[in-house]
């Protein structure tokens, strides 16, 4: 099943961020080979695709699990996580309707 991991970063999260990128996309490109990401990406802080100092205000992935527990576990091991990023995260079941 699909699941939405829904995150909020902390105010301005942007160092933090660009610390922990590397380990944070190694981990979402495991997940796209093994064909299991349905699509990932930044909530931009303003009303652009880059936001430059403005910076990100939280995250989005959906991705294919075996349960919510092992969702949850997954995005508890997050590097953004690890680094401070994230204040919230949240992961609910999504179901894959369209396209």
């Amino acid at each position: 099943m699909f699941y939405a991991i829904i995150s909020e970063d902390v105010p301005n999260s942007l160092e933090k961020r660009k610390l922990a990128r590397l380990g944070h996309l190694e981990r979402l490109n495991q997940l796209k080979h093994s064909g299991r990401l349905l699509v990932a990406g930044p909530h931009p802080a303003i009303d652009s695709s880059d936001p430059g100092e403005h910076g990100f205000t939280g995250s989005l992935i959906i991705a294919e699990f075996n349960s919510l527990t092992e969702a949850k576990n997954w995005a508890d091991n997050d590097p953004y996580v690890e680094a401070g990023v994230y204040k919230q995260v949240t992961v609910k079941p999504f179901k894959h309707v369209l396209p």
